[in-house]
C-alpha cells in the first residue's frame, strides 16, 4: 500500500490573474517588474486564511505563482467542516483544536468539545465516528458564544428542517433519535459579556418547537448599565432583557405554550467538575462554581463566591474557547496563546515565513475579520518582496515537494481529483433534496479515484 500520511492540495493558479482595464489607476501589482523571477508562494492550509491570502497575492502581483496545500483530501477547512449545516451563509471557524477545560471527570463518556460535534454533524473525517449519545434529556453547554449556540440549536431544530442542508445522514439519523428535550448554555460570566451575536440570538428565540427560559435576576439593573455600552452590545443586551422581563405577545405565547423543548442561558457559573453516573461509566451532571463579577464591561472576570450547584445532565459539550496547534519543531510557536509569534503577519526570526488566521491572532473574530487579517499578511509578503528582503534567483516551488512526495510514494490528491469527488457528493445528495451528501471516509474517497485504500 503506498503512504498516505501526507496528502495535500496542489492549486497552481497564477494564472488567473487578469491585466488591469484599460484607463485604471496604478495598483499595488504594477509596482512589480515584469523581467523579476515569478515569485513561488506555498500556503499551508485550504481554509479562509490560507485562499484570502493567496487571492491577495495573486490579485497584486501579476506573476506569482501560489501553491495551496491541505492535509485533508477536500479543501476548504473548517468553511467546509465547521459551520451549522443551517447556516451556509455564516463561514466562522477555522481552528486545529479546542481549549481543554481542565477539570475533574472531563473524560468521562458523554462529554466532548463542540468542536469534535461540530465536526461530527459536517462530516469531518476524524469525528465521523464520535458516536454522541443523545438518550438523555437534558443537554449541557459551557461557553456562550456563537458555536455554543449553533450547537443548541442543532440539537433542538425539528429534524425535519434539517433534511435539506449538507448535515451529514448518519448524524441526521441520531438526530431523528435524539431524546434531549432541554438545554443549558452555561457563562462564567453575565449577560454583557456574551460572546454570541445578536443574529444568533434571535434565531435561538425563534426556534420553532421551543421556548427560551431567562431569570429576570440575571439582569437586574442593566438597563441604565446598557445605555453606555457600545450600540451592537446595547441592541443584543436589549433583546435578552426583553426575552426575560417581558410578556411575550399574543402569537409568541401561544407558539411557546405549545413548545415541547427549552433552552436557557446560565449567568455567573464556571464549571468546576464533572460528575459520574453512580455506576461511573458515564456523565450524570456538572458541578457549577457560583461566580460574582471583578471589574465593569466586557473586561470583568469572573470569581468565585465560595458556592456551588450541581446541574444534572447525560450530555457535556465544552465551547469554551479553540486554539491551534505547531506545525512543526522548526516553525516557532507559542503554546500559552495557541499562535506563532509574529509581527502583521510576519514570523519572528524567520525570514520568508508568514502566518495567517487564527494561528496568527488568536481564535477571535469571523470570516470577514479572516479576510482582512489574511489581506495584511499577503500586503506584507509583497512589501517584503519589492524591498528585496526575500531570497531571489530562480526558486524550484512545487516541483521539490512533487519530487519529495514522488521519492516516498506518495500520491497527492489533485484539483481535478477534488472535483471528481465534489460531484459524486453533489450526485448523492441531488437525490434527497439537499445540496450534497459529504463523503466521510478517506479510503472510500481513495476507492472513487481509483487508488489503493
Amino acid at each position: 500500500m503506498a503512504p498516505r500520511c501526507w496528502r495535500w492540495w496542489h492549486w497552481s493558479a497564477w494564472r488567473r490573474t487578469r491585466p488591469p482595464p484599460a484607463g485604471s489607476t496604478p495598483s499595488f501589482q504594477q509596482q512589480f517588474s515584469t523581467q523579476e523571477q515569478p515569485p513561488q508562494i506555498c500556503v499551508v492550509g485550504s481554509g479562509p486564511a490560507g485562499f484570502y491570502t493567496a487571492q491577495h497575492l495573486l490579485k497584486h502581483h501579476p506573476r506569482a505563482h501560489v501553491d495551496i496545500y491541505e492535509k485533508q483530501l477536500v479543501p476548504f477547512g473548517l468553511v467546509r467542516f465547521g459551520v451549522a449545516p443551517d447556516h451556509p451563509e455564516v463561514k466562522s471557524y477555522g481552528a486545529e483544536d479546542h481549549q481543554a477545560l481542565e477539570i475533574p471527570g472531563e473524560e468521562l463518556p458523554g462529554v466532548f468539545s463542540a468542536r469534535a460535534f461540530v465536526g461530527w454533524y459536517n462530516g469531518l473525517p476524524e469525528n465521523r465516528e464520535l458516536a454522541p449519545d443523545l438518550s438523555c434529556d437534558t443537554a449541557v453547554i459551557l461557553g456562550q458564544g456563537n458555536v455554543a449556540l449553533d450547537v443548541a440549536r442543532i440539537l433542538l431544530t425539528p429534524p425535519e428542517h434539517l433534511e435539506k442542508t449538507d448535515i451529514t445522514e448518519a448524524a441526521l439519523g441520531v438526530l431523528r433519535q435524539s431524546r434531549v428535550k432541554t438545554v443549558w448554555i452555561v457563562g462564567r460570566r453575565g449577560p454583557l459579556q456574551v460572546a454570541f451575536t445578536i443574529k444568533e440570538l434571535r434565531e435561538m428565540i425563534q426556534l420553532p418547537g421551543t421556548r427560551p427560559i431567562l431569570d429576570p435576576a440575571d439582569f437586574l439593573g442593566l438597563q441604565d448599565t446598557i445605555k453606555e455600552v457600545p450600540r451592537p452590545r446595547k441592541r443584543l443586551t436589549e433583546l435578552l432583557l426583553r426575552t426575560a422581563t417581558e410578556k411575550p405577545g399574543v402569537e409568541e405565547a401561544a407558539r411557546q405554550a405549545l413548545a415541547s423543548r427549552t433552552w436557557g442561558l446560565r449567568f455567573f457559573r464556571s464549571p468546576q467538575r464533572v460528575l459520574p453516573s453512580p455506576d461511573g461509566r458515564r456523565v450524570a451532571g456538572v458541578r457549577l462554581a457560583v461566580t460574582r463579577l471583578e471589574g465593569v464591561g466586557e473586561a470583568a472576570r469572573a470569581a468565585p463566591t465560595g458556592d456551588t450547584e450541581d446541574l444534572p445532565c447525560g450530555l457535556v459539550l465544552s465551547s469554551v474557547g479553540y486554539k491551534s496547534r505547531p506545525i512543526d519543531p522548526s516553525v516557532p510557536f507559542d503554546p500559552k496563546l495557541g499562535v506563532i509569534p509574529n509581527m502583521e503577519g510576519r514570523v519572528i526570526d524567520v525570514p520568508g515565513l508568514y502566518c495567517s488566521g487564527w494561528v496568527k491572532r488568536g481564535p477571535t473574530g469571523v470570516i470577514a475579520t479572516t479576510m482582512t487579517d489574511s489581506f495584511l499578511t499577503g500586503q506584507m509578503l509583497l512589501q517584503d518582496l519589492k524591498a528585496g528582503l526575500l531570497p531571489s534567483g530562480p526558486r524550484p516551488g512545487s516541483a521539490a515537494i512533487e519530487a519529495l512526495l514522488s521519492s516516498r510514494g506518495v500520491r497527492p490528491v489533485s484539483f481535478s481529483d477534488w472535483e471528481k469527488l465534489d460531484a459524486e457528493e453533489v450526485s448523492r445528495g441531488k437525490g434527497a433534496g439537499k445540496p450534497r451528501e459529504k463523503l466521510l471516509d478517506p479510503q472510500e474517497m481513495l476507492r472513487l479515484l481509483g487508488r489503493r485504500a
